[in-house]
């Protein structure tokens, strides 16, 4: 399985050890999203920066709706208009999207680890509180894909 990862706060006067820690997630600004393979490794650097991401379980169809929409190669051009034609076809898009959920999305070549997401309909919630206190930071369990189709 793997974990969806979604920045909410910026960085200023933060910890240089925190900003290290996003930039190895690739979450570089406010409202980008990575998909991470559960790891300890990975856990570590979710607990570090929970201040300032929400994160939660990738779901295979919120995954796909990612790839579709937002997905970029590492040349910079759509994932859609990429190598595989004018337009991908339904079944590399969920063969993809399961493997990167399985996988998460560091070890998968030629797409980069990260998507550049619009902010939520209907605004964050509070962005310094965690989410089981009415807040938007946090682990979140499966409705981080909740989030995730309000900003796409």
């Amino acid at each position: 399985m793997a974990w969806m990862v979604v920045r909410v706060r910026g960085t200023v006067h933060v910890n240089r050890e925190i900003v290290e820690t996003l930039r190895y997630l690739h979450l570089t600004r406010p409202n980008h999203a990575t998909v991470v393979p559960e790891s300890p490794e990975y856990r570590g650097m979710l607990i570090r920066t929970q201040g300032y991401i929400t994160w939660g379980e990738a779901d295979p169809e919120t995954v796909g709706l990612l790839l579709r929409e937002r997905g970029v190669t590492t040349a910079g051009g759509r994932l859609a208009d990429a190598a595989f034609g004018t337009e991908l076809p339904a079944k590399d898009l969920t063969e993809l999207a399961t493997s990167v959920v399985e996988h998460g999305l560091p070890p998968v070549p030629g797409i980069r680890p990260l998507f550049r997401l619009k902010a939520p309909k209907g605004g964050w919630r509070s962005t310094k509180r965690p989410f089981g206190l009415g807040g938007a930071l946090g682990y979140r369990g499966k409705a981080v894909n909740d989030l995730v189709r309000k900003m796409v």
